[in-house]
């Protein structure tokens, strides 16, 4: 494995990392935000939901930009309004305030989501893009396995607030590694035929492509049952179990390490097996696992350590999913990468906010409506698998 690789999948893993770092380390906060600003925790969960609808909007924008523009200029807006908006979130006075400039935070958070993905198509397919794309989740991984961690001991010694002063930090040290770090892997030559009129049209072919659609929803399903747990994970472990933020944020990071650690195996895998059928067996455990875990809710199992231990187990079959459906669905789509990245991240990131608001109706102080949130989105992922991937189209898709 040479330099190059690996400080592709560094640098690329840190700046996908900013805007997921405002999500984790935020949640060990949410109880004390809401006790602080005088607001319910609909109130303080609706400031996680705006962050994920800007992400998924911004990303729509983002993306043709990225094909028409090169990749750098739009990261470079990003982590600017990034910037601009976590000094707001610092500084908001009231909920509806900080609710407003996480939908600010989140618009310039999507270019570090998008971009990326792109960046990984212009350079690698096939299971070199997955070893790559694995390598930068790995990288990617020092967010939800940190930053829960960090954001709990800032918040204990510092307050909330300080949080997003953190996460300010995050985004300059983000844009160092852009101009010195990143270049440019979109040449002049191929965005001479990009253009808005060319990416509607793109949209438009992406729309069409059912096989396309299918792996982005597989990946949606699979990521609105992590935004379920983003959601609500900390007032049911913290305000039901009595966990302290400290031992949340420790629960939260071994669900991440477990993600990580499987998605590690994706590129392994993926070349003895092909990317298809890493999928459809991944796809399989988590729903299985999921649902054994509501099954277990519903039969009155409400132990703790029960829940974690299930949870870490499908999140490891989530690990070998996010990836291999990201490189399956950009496969085909080399020249218009940006584009179709860009339509994957707003469709996943949407469905998620869509979910969360969903479950969010349900929420009465306990696991199950959680828990019912996690294991329907894994049935969903496995039904849309078996209709997507019995339809694989060609060896190089197996």
């Amino acid at each position: 494995m040479n330099k190059n690789f690996l400080r592709a999948a560094l640098v690329l893993g840190l700046l996908s990392a900013i805007g997921p770092f405002a999500i984790d380390m935020y949640l060990p906060a949410l109880p004390s935000i809401g006790q602080s600003l005088g607001a319910s925790m609909g109130a303080v969960q609706a400031s996680l939901m705006a962050f994920f609808i800007s992400m998924g909007i911004g990303q729509i924008i983002y993306g043709p930009v990225s094909d028409m523009a090169g990749r750098k200029p739009p990261l470079y807006f990003g982590l600017l309004l990034f910037a601009a908006g976590s000094i707001g979130c610092a500084l908001a006075p009231d909920i509806q305030t900080l609710v407003l400039l996480r939908f600010v935070q989140g618009l310039g958070a999507c270019a570090g989501m998008v971009v990326p993905r792109a960046v990984v198509r212009d350079l690698h397919t096939g299971h070199n893009a997955a070893r790559l794309m694995s390598l930068l989740m790995l990288v990617f991984s020092v967010s939800p396995i940190l930053a829960p961690l960090a954001g709990s001991l800032l918040i204990e010694w510092f307050g909330w607030r300080s949080v997003f002063w953190a996460v300010t930090v995050a985004a300059a040290l983000g844009l160092l590694l852009l101009a010195f770090s990143l270049p440019e892997t979109r040449p002049a030559a191929s965005r001479a035929n990009s253009s808005l009129r060319s990416a509607l049209a793109a949209y438009g072919v992406l729309l069409r492509d059912r096989h396309f659609m299918g792996l982005v929803f597989i990946g949606a399903f699979g990521i609105s049952s992590f935004f379920v747990y983003l959601a609500n994970s900390s007032f049911v472990m913290i305000n039901h179990y009595g966990l302290t933020p400290r031992q949340y944020s420790l629960v939260f990071a071994a669900n991440a390490a477990s993600f990580i650690g499987a998605s590690q195996f994706t590129g392994r895998l993926a070349a003895r097996f092909g990317l298809v059928a890493v999928v459809r067996v991944a796809v399989a455990g988590y729903a299985a696992v999921m649902a054994l875990l509501l099954l277990t809710s519903l039969l009155g199992v409400e132990r703790l350590e029960v829940m974690i231990a299930l949870l870490l187990l499908g999140y490891g079959f989530l690990g070998l999913v996010l990836p291999t459906t990201a490189v399956l669905a950009l496969e085909a789509h080399g020249s218009i990468a940006g584009t179709a990245s860009a339509l994957m991240g707003t469709v996943q990131f949407v469905s998620g906010a869509l979910v969360m608001a969903v479950v969010g109706q349900f929420v009465d102080g306990s696991a199950r409506p959680m828990i019912a949130g996690i294991a329907g989105c894994a049935l969903m992922a496995f039904v849309v698998a078996r209709s997507t991937l019995g339809r694989a189209r060609s060896a190089g898709l197996r």
